[in-house]
C-alpha cells in the first residue's frame, strides 16, 4: 500500500437556526477577508455559498460552539459547549463543519470514546480502529468513487420493512460527531493518555486483502461477535467473523442463528472478556454518562401491553393495534435479531435490521437486538398483559467490543493482540508517518 499524506477530515458538528461561536485567537473570515475573534452569532450566510473561519495560528487558536447536542436520540442525550481546533466552515442550512487533520481528530475521538483512566494498550487499539474506520470512509468518498459501492437490501412493503443506516447518510461532510459515526467532541475532553496513544500509533491502520478494514466497534458484544452484513449492507468482510469474546481455549461459540441456542445463550451468563462487573475496568471505557447504563452484558426491559403498543406506533409510524406477539424470524451470529415479526390486532410486519428493531422497541435505542421475548399472561382475547425482553450486549456487536477490549488490556494483552482478536486475519500497516 503506497504511503499517503495525512488527510483533512470534515466533521459535521451541529445544525441550528443560529450558530453561536466564540473564537479564541484570530481567525480569517472568508466572507469579509477580515480577522475575527471573540463571540459571534451567525444567523444566515446571505449570498455566500458557505463561510469558512481559518485560524491564523493553527497551533494556538481554537473555537467554541455553543449548545452542541451529544448522544442524539439516546437516553443520555444532552447539550454542551464544545471547543475545537482547525477551521470552522458554515454551509447552507447553517450546519457547522470542523475541518481538521486526521491525527488531531483522532486525539479527540479517543478522548471522547474512552475514559482518561483507560490502559495504554486499550487506547492504542482504539486509535488504530478509529483511524482505520475513518480512512476507509474517506477512501469511499474520494472523487471518482461512487457514493456507495455496496449492494442495498433495503425493503419497504406492506409486509416487510428492512432498513439500515450508514455513513452514506452524510452527504455534506465526511463524518458526524456523534455515536452514528464516532464520538468527536473536539478538545473538550482531550486527555494526555489518549494523545499519547494516537501519537504512538500514528498512521497505523488495519488492512485485509489490500484494503483498509471497515473497523466497526460497539460498547459490549454480549459475548459473541456479530457479522457486518447483519447490521449494514449485505457484504461479508472476512475479518469480521463469528467468534466468542473469550481467550483461546474457551468453549466454542454455539450457532446463535438457531433460535434455541440463542435463547439458552442470552438467558445464561457465559464466560467472556466483556462479562465483567469490575468497576475499575468499566471506568476505563465508560464515560460518566455511559455509566448511567447499569446493565449491559445481560439486561431486561418490561412493557405493559398498552405502553408497548403506543411506543411501537410512535416509533414506527404504524398502528399495529394491540400487540399479540414479537417473534424473531432471523438472528445473526451473536444472537442479535435481524428480522423481527411484530404481530398486532390490526397489522403484521417483519422489521429489520438490528438498529430499526432497537429503535422501534425503545424511546431511544434498545441496548441491543440480542433478546428473547417473554409474553405475560394473555387475556380472554389472547392479548398478552405485557412483554419482557431479556437481552444481551450494548450496541451492534460488530468488531471491537470496548468493554471486552478493556478487560483484555487489564489482563496484559498487547494492543496488537487485542486488534487481531476482534479483526480475525487482519494486518497492521502504516499509511503515513
Amino acid at each position: 500500500m503506497q504511503p499517503l499524506t495525512q488527510p483533512i477530515v470534515k466533521a459535521g458538528i451541529l445544525t441550528a437556526p443560529a450558530i453561536s461561536v466564540v473564537f479564541h485567537g484570530d481567525f480569517t473570515d472568508s466572507a469579509t477577508d477580515l480577522t475575527v475573534s471573540g463571540p459571534m452569532t451567525i444567523n444566515s450566510l446571505g449570498d455566500a455559498p458557505d463561510r469558512t473561519f481559518t485560524p491564523l495560528s493553527p497551533g494556538s487558536c481554537s473555537f467554541e460552539l455553543q449548545g452542541v447536542t451529544i448522544g442524539v436520540n439516546f437516553h443520555w442525550e444532552r447539550r454542551e459547549n464544545q471547543r475545537f481546533s482547525g477551521a470552522l466552515r458554515i454551509i447552507p442550512g447553517l450546519t457547522a463543519i470542523n475541518e481538521v487533520a486526521v491525527e488531531e481528530y483522532l486525539k479527540s475521538v479517543i478522548s471522547s470514546e474512552m475514559n482518561s483512566s483507560a490502559k495504554p494498550e486499550l487506547l492504542k487499539a482504539h486509535a488504530v480502529i478509529s483511524r482505520s474506520w475513518l480512512m476507509a470512509m474517506l477512501r469511499r468518498n474520494r472523487p471518482g468513487t461512487p457514493q456507495s459501492a455496496d449492494p442495498d437490501d433495503r425493503i419497504d412493503t406492506s409486509e416487510e420493512r428492512i432498513r439500515w443506516w450508514d455513513r452514506e447518510d452524510h452527504t455534506l461532510f465526511d463524518v458526524c460527531a456523534d455515536d452514528h459515526c464516532q464520538r468527536y467532541q473536539g478538545t473538550t475532553r482531550l486527555s494526555a493518555r489518549a494523545v499519547e496513544a494516537v501519537e504512538a500509533t500514528r498512521g497505523q491502520v488495519l488492512t485485509s486483502g489490500g484494503e483498509i478494514c471497515d473497523a466497526r466497534f460497539s460498547k459490549c458484544c454480549g459475548g459473541a461477535f456479530e457479522e457486518f452484513e447483519n447490521c449494514w449492507a449485505p457484504v461479508h468482510h472476512p475479518y469480521l467473523e463469528a467468534a466468542r469474546d473469550a481467550a483461546v481455549g474457551a468453549a466454542p461459540l454455539p450457532d446463535l442463528t438457531v433460535e434455541e441456542n440463542a435463547r439458552q445463550w442470552i438467558l445464561s451468563s457465559p464466560e467472556a472478556f466483556c462479562n465483567t462487573a469490575d468497576s475499575q475496568v468499566l471506568d476505563q471505557v465508560l464515560n460518566s454518562y455511559d455509566r448511567e447504563t447499569p446493565d449491559f452484558y445481560r439486561w431486561s426491559v418490561s412493557y405493559d401491553a398498552d405502553t408497548l403498543a403506543e411506543l411501537i406506533r410512535r416509533r414506527t409510524g404504524i398502528d399495529f393495534g394491540r400487540i399479540i406477539d414479537l417473534k424473531p424470524a432471523a438472528r445473526g451470529t451473536s444472537g442479535r435479531i435481524t428480522r423481527l415479526i411484530i404481530r398486532g390486532t390490526q397489522r403484521t410486519l417483519a422489521l429489520g435490521k438490528e438498529l430499526a428493531i432497537r429503535q422501534a422497541l425503545s424511546e431511544s435505542h434498545l441496548y441491543s437486538s440480542a433478546f428473547v421475548v417473554e409474553r405475560l399472561e394473555p387475556d380472554a382475547e389472547g392479548i398478552p398483559a405485557g412483554f419482557v425482553l431479556h437481552g444481551a450486549g450494548w450496541g451492534h456487536g460488530v468488531g471491537l467490543c470496548q468493554i471486552g477490549a478493556a478487560m483484555m488490556a487489564e489482563k496484559g494483552y498487547d494492543y496488537r493482540d487485542i486488534l487481531l482478536h476482534y479483526y480475525r486475519g487482519a494486518s497492521i500497516e502504516t499509511l503515513y508517518q
